[in-house]
């Protein structure tokens, strides 16, 4: 049935309702879709879900590749403020994305692209831009049949160019609100094209738990999946968020409302880790059943791929010993905006064997007064001072900096934190009293940090940073190299100021190392200190490309020297 649908669906002419353009070759039903919806509300972690159950469908053999949908009309994260939508995750071709493709790429082990990303503005300006173009031939260009279909067309065009036998599609944001609306009629259409035997519809949701009750309650659940029934959408699987296990009672009454088997209601409570939640659904047979669902078939290997990751878990848990480290940023108050950084410090933890606690510094209260640094910064084995921009809690992390550097406190700063302690040292070892960023202070008659020379004619803000993958040359005999092992590694930026070439010499002549640059120009990308056991920054974001089974060299090191020193 979906084979003769689609035929006759493909094509464009106004002689009928349907717009469902069919990628060169596609194939209906050799590629299978999961489609996660959330409801109740968001935060749920979709992501996490998603990235989870993709892991053990991927342990058993399977070609997976996931999608974000973002409903916003932002056409990338590049613009986001982090207070408001967590930290901007960077792709190795430079698209500026939400924070869940990082959770993809750290669980899956592969490299994402603007393939996997999609938001509102990204669809509706190629409706438009085609629209323009004279491609639907003088029809009314409207939002069903013609958003949905290109809906419809990025997801079939990802299924060819990764191959898959499965995608994950978390559909962002939550069932009701207006701007996923169309998004999920594309996903009511997709499974009337492709078939409902190639489409599983997962819904997550929040079960109460009020403390004056003292037990758990559904009704919130069970009209936020009504809604989602009112869509067209029949979930085959719900998936509970909840603090504590949920009850058989809860199981029971998500079941007979919702029309899902019981074994299909699935509990997802509060871990210590996420990197848990594998492991939970594993337990609920949750990979199973969705196999069974699909029909698909899976190869052998999956009981090894299983164990590397339990014992990678089980590590992070069972830690023999532990740390403090300082995470002195502005925003502070959202954990999310450096979600990056603590799961690149769990995979070093569970390397090992260490358990990595946060100490939150609001370098805001640090500059106005409200706190005092030594008090702040006591009893830490580690400080961090990551990315972010802006003049506000400056001040502050560079007096962070020169604590760390003066006390020998392991450093690692991450692109703003490479700023910062650029400027530091340039004060006070240098001498440069006025040294600063013209970022931050646009007229400083000592400018060692400057903006890049190709930022100068950019008049737009969205896109337009130094971003993506790019290749860092390492210095011989410098710890850098050391610790990466290689001459050339290549690592992701997002950044629009450098270390100022004029001030290079100056820098060095009073023991800055510059061990990493640019190939072909005087663009520094790593700095350390050789009389500190572990003063390093990196003008790259370093925390994008750490892995699970595989943690970042600067992570690593740097909890292996915090380990070994003494607050």
């Amino acid at each position: 049935m979906a084979n003769n649908l689609l035929e006759s669906t493909a094509s464009k002419s106004e002689e009928h309702e349907f717009y469902t353009p069919i990628p060169k070759g596609y194939k209906p039903g050799k590629t299978k879709y999961v489609i996660i919806f959330g409801t109740v509300m968001s935060g749920l972690g979709k992501g996490i879900f998603s990235a989870s159950l993709a892991k053990l469908l991927q342990m058993k053999g399977l070609n997976v590749a996931p999608v974000k949908f973002d409903g916003y009309l932002n056409y990338d994260a590049g613009t986001l403020n982090p207070y408001r939508h967590g930290e901007v995750f960077v792709l190795e071709d430079g698209t500026e994305t939400d924070m869940d493709l990082g959770n993809y790429e750290r669980f899956l082990n592969i490299t994402l692209s603007k393939d996997n990303y999609l938001t509102g503005g990204k669809i509706f300006s190629n409706v438009l831009s085609m629209e323009r173009r004279g491609e639907y031939l003088g029809r009314d260009v409207q939002i069903i049949p013609h958003v949905t279909g290109e809906i419809k067309k990025f997801l079939r065009n990802l299924a060819m160019l990764r191959n898959a036998d499965v995608i994950f599609v978390e559909v962002g944001g939550t069932v009701g609100d207006l701007e996923n609306a169309y998004f999920i009629e594309a996903m009511r259409e997709l499974a009337y094209e492709e078939g409902r035997e190639n489409v599983c519809f997962i819904a997550l949701t929040y079960i109460l738990e009020p403390k004056f009750l003292g037990e758990q309650k559904s009704k919130a659940a069970q009209l936020g999946i009504n809604k989602l029934i009112s869509f067209g959408i029949q979930p085959s699987i719900i998936a509970c968020r909840s603090h504590s296990p949920i009850t058989n009672k809860i199981r029971e009454k998500i079941s007979i409302y919702s029309n899902v088997k019981p074994n299909h209601v699935v509990g997802i409570h509060d871990c210590n880790s996420v990197y848990e939640i594998p492991l939970l659904l594993k337990a609920n047979n949750t990979d199973n059943e969705v196999l069974s669902l699909l029909g698909l078939k899976v190869k052998d290997g999956e009981k090894k791929e299983f164990s590397r990751w339990n014992e990678f878990v089980q590590n992070l848990l069972g830690a023999k010993s532990e740390v403090t480290i300082a995470m002195t940023g502005k925003y502070t108050e959202i954990r999310d905006s450096y979600a990056s950084i603590l799961n690149s410090l769990e995979h070093a933890g569970s390397a090992l064997k260490t358990k990595v606690n946060i100490k939150w510094i609001e370098t805001t209260e640090i500059e106005n007064g409200k706190k005092k640094l030594e008090d702040e910064l006591k009893g830490v084995s580690g400080i961090i001072v990551p990315g972010g921009f802006g003049k506000r809690g400056v001040e502050g992390k560079i007096k962070c900096v020169e604590y760390a550097r003066k006390n020998k406190i392991p450093y690692l700063g991450i692109c703003l934190g490479f700023q910062i302690a650029v400027i530091e040292f340039a004060r006070n070892v240098c001498g440069m009293k006025s040294a600063n960023s013209t970022e931050f202070e646009p007229k400083t008659p000592e400018p060692v940090i400057d903006i890049l020379p190709e930022q100068l004619k950019v008049d737009l803000l969205g896109g337009t940073m130094r971003l993506g993958g790019r290749i860092v040359e390492i210095k011989k005999g410098t710890k850098a190299r050391q610790l990466y092992g290689n001459e050339k590694i290549k690592e992701r930026f997002r950044h629009r100021y450098e270390a100022n070439p004029d001030y290079l010499k100056r820098l060095e002549e009073k023991g800055m190392v510059f061990s990493g640059k640019a190939p072909g120009v005087p663009i520094m990308q790593i700095l350390e200190l050789k009389d500190h056991p572990f003063f390093m920054g990196c003008q790259y974001h370093c925390e994008f490309t750490s892995r699970p089974l595989n943690p970042q060299p600067l992570f690593l090191n740097f909890i292996k020297s915090a380990k070994e020193f003494s607050p």
